[in-house]
């Protein structure tokens, strides 16, 4: 393998700007999207209080969200060793 020195980077003044600005530009979007986030949240939480529905666990609520239906494990430990009993 042929091993070379290592390559010198400059930063100029106008890479920091650019960066500056990017990173600016990043920040503002973060921001609205939390706000926005954090309206929605507050919308769901007032039509959940408004229905009366019994609070859910988080895990109910992820799977809510993407629309998961868990279907109940039919059987018990005795199906899965038949007649079996520890």
């Amino acid at each position: 393998m042929l091993r070379r020195k290592p390559t010198r980077l400059e930063l100029k003044l106008d890479d920091i700007e650019e960066f500056e600005s990017v990173r600016k530009e990043l920040e503002s979007r973060r921001k609205q999207r939390d706000e926005a986030d954090a309206a929605a949240g507050g919308e769901e939480a007032a039509a959940i209080e408004a229905l009366g529905t019994e609070h859910k666990s988080r895990e109910q609520l992820i799977n809510d969200r993407i629309g998961y239906k868990p279907q109940p494990k039919a059987g018990g430990r005795t199906a899965h060793f038949g007649t079996f009993e520890f």
